[in-house]
């Protein structure tokens, strides 16, 4: 029996594939490596010492999914699979609604043909939009303020939607708060194309000297210090958080939704300050206009994950930033050699 990991080669779902075979999960991985490289892949073997199958197939390739499942006993699926990037989803929607939205019927109808009935879906906080307060609890109204959050909150109705019509689904939604740091061996990380849009990968690839400096996009928030704050969460925390939701499913039919953040807000100078005390690095920044959409404080209220699913995140800021570079320092090109 294994568990079907779409998007296994991604950042997130690269971390969790560790997890899991470190908890003894026999796993298939399912990518079509568009954001991503198999050699992530190649070293969460090296990691684990564990060997898996990987298959080069895109979720829009209904044929290529049912082979996947004719070819291994499924037993449930973790879906991180999709395009990601707020930006570019205003740019070219269509993209993302196809992809995302389309990608994830054709999984559900395989997974349905082959009777697999068990997922735990990759959602994002980014569905709660501009939130009224914080912090932010599962039940807050949903309103996404672009593409790419509208995609996630898309599926995760369409996922309801599914369990409303054959009550034997068991489905958990995990919304994501900033995931960072990376696996402490350094083996893996976050390795985006191009310009990074999130804010940590831009400190390391500054730090290493890719990039001059980096830019704060606004020091006017109502902030503790004017700049934007966010529940950073560290990637490994997030994955083991994954396997407490794929404990939950297996047991129970249903819907669930769960947020994953540590509850905490740091804000973007905290990091900078942090990342600069553990490292002996200077971050050179500057501050320029705030961007479109961004709030002022965005944190998770996780009790609900602690409470059901009996996680919750235990490495703190120190520990992300000492991770995050560990990786980019050994790794400055990513997984290029």
């Amino acid at each position: 029996m294994s568990i079907l990991v779409t998007g296994g080669a991604g950042y997130i779902g690269s971390h969790t594939c560790v997890e899991l075979l470190d908890a003894g999960y026999d796993i298939v991985v399912v990518d079509n490596f568009s954001n991503s490289k198999p050699e992530a892949l190649r070293r969460v073997k090296e990691i684990t010492g564990k060997d898996f199958k990987v298959y080069a197939v895109d979720l829009l390739d209904r044929d290529g999914l049912d082979k996947v499942f004719s070819e291994n006993d499924i037993q449930a699926v973790i879906h991180f699979a999709g395009l990601k990037a707020v930006g570019e989803s205003v740019a070219i929607p269509l993209k993302y609604y196809y992809n995302n939205i389309t990608g994830t019927i054709i999984l559900c109808e395989v997974m349905q043909k082959h009777g697999v009935k068990k997922v735990v879906f990759s959602s994002s906080a980014t569905v709660y939009g501009k939130p009224e307060s914080v912090p932010i609890k599962e039940d807050f109204p949903l309103c996404p303020t672009n593409p790419y959050g509208r995609t996630k909150y898309m599926i995760e109705e369409i996922l309801r939607d599914v369990y409303v019509a054959d009550n034997e689904w068991g489905i958990i939604l995990l919304r994501y708060f900033n995931p960072i740091g990376a696996h402490e061996s350094g083996r893996i990380g976050e390795d985006p194309n191009g310009i990074p849009n999130n804010l940590m990968p831009y400190i390391t690839q500054v730090a290493v000297g890719k990039r001059e400096k980096l830019y704060v996009f606004g020091n006017d928030y109502d902030t503790h210090d004017g700049t934007g704050v966010r529940d950073y969460i560290h990637v490994v925390d997030l994955a083991r958080g994954h396997l407490k939701a794929l404990e939950k499913v297996m047991k129970d039919n249903g819907v669930e939704v769960y947020n994953l953040g540590t509850g905490m807000g740091y804000s973007v100078l905290d990091v900078v300050k942090t990342f600069e005390r553990v490292n002996g690095v200077k971050i050179p920044y500057v501050i320029t206009g705030r961007r479109p959409g961004d709030v002022d404080k965005c944190y998770a209220d996780p009790t609900k994950a602690h409470k059901e699913l009996g996680w919750k995140a235990e490495k703190n800021l120190e520990d992300m930033c000492r991770d995050s570079w560990n990786w980019q320092k050994n790794n400055p090109n990513g997984y290029e050699k």
